[in-house]
C-alpha cells in the first residue's frame, strides 16, 4: 500500500514536469490560443478513443454524471485558452508563477464544494497571495493581461480540479478524460463556427507547429490528464493543486534554458513568485498537521 502511494506521488511529480513543459510548447507553437486549445483537445480525445478501443472499456455513464463532464469539458476548455492566452501576451514565467495560486483558488472553494467552515489561517494566507501578485504585477504593466488571464486560468483549473476529484470516485480516468475532452473541444468548434473562426489558414501550420501540437496533444495532454486523474484515486484533489505548483519552477527552468534573455525578470518578481510558493507550501504543511491529529 505505502510503494503504491509512492508509485502514485511520483507519478504526480512526472506529471507535474510534463505540464512545466506544456508551457514551453505554448510559446513554440505559433498559432493563437483558441486555434491551439482546439487542436489540442480534439487530437487529444482521439488518442484516448483509441487507448479505449484497445482496451475494450465501455463508455457507458450515467445521464448525470455525463452533463457533469461535458461542463467541466467547457471549464477545461477555458482554462487552457487563457492559461495559453497568458503566456501568448505575456510569457511563460509571468504566466506559470501567477498559475501558483491555484491552490489557494483551491482552499477557497474546498469550504464551499465540500460544506466546511473557513480556517482562518487560510484568510491570512490569502492576504500573503495577494502581497506576491503585487510584487508580480509591479514588474511592469504590458504583463497586466497575461496576469489577469493567469488568474482566471488558476481558478478554472482549481474548479476542474475539485470536480474530478468526485468524478474518478465512480468512473475510470480514460471515460472521464474522453467525455471531458471531447466536450471541451466541441466547445471551442462551435465558438469558431459562429465566429467565422474557421478559415483556410486555420488548417494551414508549419511541419514544427504540427510537431509540438503532437507532443502536446498525446503526451502532454492524453497521458498527462488520463494519469493525474487517475493519480487522484490515491491523492487528495488538495495535495495534488499543492504539487502543481512546482509547476512554475520547472516550465521556468525550462523557458530560461530554451528562450533565455526573454524570460529574464527582476527581482521582485521572483520575490512575488516565492511569496506565493512559500505560502501554497506552508498551507499543506498545516493542512497535513490538521489531518494527522484528526486521525491519531
Amino acid at each position: 500500500m505505502q510503494s503504491d502511494k509512492l508509485k502514485n506521488y511520483f507519478l504526480l511529480h512526472l506529471i507535474v514536469f510534463i505540464w512545466g513543459f506544456t508551457a514551453v510548447l505554448g510559446k513554440l507553437i505559433s498559432i493563437e490560443a483558441l486555434p491551439l486549445v482546439w487542436y489540442r483537445m480534439s487530437l487529444a480525445a482521439l488518442c484516448i478513443l483509441l487507448f479505449i478501443g484497445i482496451r475494450k472499456i465501455s463508455l457507458s455513464v450515467a445521464r448525470r454524471s455525463l452533463w457533469i463532464m461535458v461542463i467541466t469539458g467547457v471549464i477545461i476548455a477555458l482554462h487552457w485558452i487563457t492559461f495559453f492566452g497568458a503566456i501568448k501576451v505575456a510569457n511563460v514565467s509571468v504566466a506559470l508563477a501567477t498559475m501558483a495560486t491555484g491552490a489557494f483558488f483551491g482552499s477557497l472553494l474546498e469550504p464551499v464544494w465540500y460544506g466546511r467552515k473557513v480556517i482562518r489561517y487560510e484568510v491570512v494566507f490569502g492576504l500573503i497571495v495577494i502581497l506576491g501578485l503585487y510584487f508580480i504585477f509591479d514588474v511592469g504593466m504590458e504583463y497586466a493581461q497575461g496576469i489577469l488571464l493567469a488568474l482566471a486560468s488558476a481558478f478554472l483549473g482549481a474548479l476542474f480540479t475539485l470536480i474530478n476529484g468526485q468524478l474518478i470516485r465512480t468512473h475510470k480516468p480514460s471515460v472521464i478524460g474522453f467525455y471531458e475532452l471531447l466536450s471541451g473541444a466541441v466547445f471551442v468548434s462551435v465558438y469558431l463556427a459562429l465566429s467565422s473562426g474557421y478559415t483556410a489558414d486555420f488548417f494551414v501550420m508549419s511541419a514544427s507547429d504540427w510537431l509540438f501540437i503532437l507532443i502536446l496533444a498525446s503526451v502532454c495532454t492524453a497521458f498527462a490528464f488520463i494519469a493525474s486523474v487517475k493519480v487522484m484515486r490515491f491523492v487528495s484533489p488538495y495535495t495534488v493543486l499543492l504539487t502543481v505548483n512546482l509547476e512554475p519552477v520547472y516550465g521556468i527552468l525550462l523557458a530560461y534554458a530554451i528562450f533565455g534573455e526573454s524570460e529574464r525578470m527582476n527581482t521582485q518578481f521572483y520575490v512575488g513568485g516565492l511569496l506565493i510558493l512559500l505560502t501554497v507550501v506552508a498551507n499543506g504543511i498545516l493542512k497535513n498537521r490538521h489531518t494527522s491529529k484528526s486521525t491519531g
